[in-house]
């Protein structure tokens, strides 16, 4: 029986993706764990595994395809010795999915919020309750009379796979299964998430077109990640209540520490930067207030224990925020490895989803790029984002009043005012301040 291979979600937030490049053809026979496709999320490329054994019957959906939502069949499977007719019927029903996501594709963004509106009616039949499993999973199960809510899976992101279903008793899971599964289709707000998922237009495309329609311009087509920034700030600065925290911090002290530090780290190839030092003074901030340590989670609050902080990197077309977790255990110099591992990846979008995704806090670090001072938007559910400067010097009034020159980095801390108070985010960017103008407790 012919098999449909789904489009994965290969991150908790992805909605869909682009096909970028198909390792298999049509008649290859795959096996479990083969690597079938390379997928394009809106922050990386990601490539995309078989879960079940078969022969690939037909591709579905072209290299290069943007747009493809998740669940929507992109290439169907043959058992052994299947003939590849029986492959028709699946391409038929993709068809139309693959020609709804062609249409969205093309339209672009002011047309794009309409042409998801059917997906809701295909879902629950692909979904079963939102238990991921793998065509062929679910086959076995119906003629095993197992209940998959009860299955534990084994293949990527807990989706249930051949192995997992033949293993399992079939007696085992039709005890009140079904109405538990029944809830989330009551309860799922589907309209709540069509406006997170909209693509934020603004102005018409017509009426701006039309505008420039006598200059010479070039036309450049959002890809996933820069219709995903467009969303998520749109979103951000929409519903946020941001307010400001100011503070200016004397580097002269952590200026020499990180000199002196470096010569003596030499023969070990290592080289702190002024980043490093801010990353662990915000780690140790974070225990220092832990109350300031904490992500809106819509009606709620979530307080982290560990300082998991977030660190934006410039990349082409766009930025990643990867995440360095339990910051506050690390020393310096394994803050400065990983930060130069992370980034480099983030470069050349390497990085998986768990690298760049949570956190409770993040820094944007523009001072390297000669800006004094910015003002930098939350990155949600985080509660707070410190917007960094370039040090420059300064006249200053000295400890003893006379007047010197200090080096001086403006910090500001954007805020969401659901989460953290004024008070509160002025005491966390003190514990900041406190630890770099004083660097030798950062190695206490």
């Amino acid at each position: 029986m012919a098999t449909e291979i789904l489009m994965p979600a290969l991150s908790p937030t992805m909605e869909e993706g682009t096909l970028a490049k198909w390792l298999v053809k049509e008649g290859d026979a795959v096996k479990s764990g083969q690597i079938l496709a390379e997928i394009e999320t809106d922050k990386a490329t990601m490539e995309f595994e078989a879960v079940d054994e078969g022969v690939v019957g037909r591709l579905l959906v072209a290299e290069g395809t943007a747009g493809v939502k998740v669940n929507t069949p992109i290439a169907v499977l043959l058992d052994d010795g299947e003939d590849a007719s029986a492959a028709a019927e699946p391409k038929a029903s993709a068809a139309a999915s693959s020609s709804a996501s062609s249409a969205v594709a093309a339209s672009g963004g002011s047309s794009a919020a309409p042409a998801p509106a059917p997906a809701p009616a295909v879902a629950p039949a692909s979904g079963s309750a939102r238990v991921f499993a793998s065509p062929l999973a679910r086959r076995i199960a119906r003629e095993k009379g197992l209940h998959l809510t009860a299955v534990k899976g084994s293949g990527p992101h807990g989706r249930i796979v051949r192995a997992d279903v033949e293993g399992a008793q079939p007696g085992v899971a039709k005890p009140a299964a079904a109405p538990v599964a029944e809830a989330p289709k009551a309860v799922a707000p589907a309209p709540a998430a069509a406006p997170a998922a909209a693509m934020p237009t603004g102005m018409a495309a017509e009426t701006v077109l039309k505008m420039y329609a006598d200059r010479a311009y070039e036309e450049v087509p959002l890809d996933g990640m820069r219709r995903t920034i467009a969303a998520r700030l749109t979103e951000a600065k929409q519903t946020i209540p941001h307010f400001y925290l100011r503070r200016e911090v004397r580097l002269d002290a952590l200026m020499a520490f990180r000199e002196q530090l470096n010569r003596q780290l030499e023969g070990r190839g290592v080289k702190l930067s002024v980043n490093d030092f801010i990353i662990k003074a915000c780690a140790m901030a974070l225990q220092a207030v832990p109350n300031a340590n904490a992500v809106w989670a819509g009606d709620r609050m979530l307080r982290l224990k560990p300082s998991d902080v977030a660190v934006a990197v410039a990349v082409d077309g766009g930025l990643f925020t990867p995440v360095l977790r339990d910051a506050e255990k690390k020393s310096l110099s394994a803050l400065s490895a990983e930060m130069k591992d992370l980034a480099a990846r983030a470069k050349t979008k390497k990085l998986a989803p768990h690298e760049y995704q949570g956190g409770s806090f993040a820094i944007s670090n523009l001072g390297m790029m000669g800006i004094e001072n910015f003002d930098a938007v939350i990155n949600p559910p985080h509660g707070s984002i410190l917007a960094v400067g370039a040090g420059i010097k300064k006249p200053v009034v000295m400890a003893d009043g006379t007047i010197g020159v200090a080096t001086v980095m403006s910090m500001t801390l954007s805020v969401d005012h659901r989460v953290i108070d004024g008070a509160l985010g002025a005491e966390f960017l003190k514990a900041v301040i406190e630890a770099l103008e004083n660097p030798m407790v950062m190695l206490a």
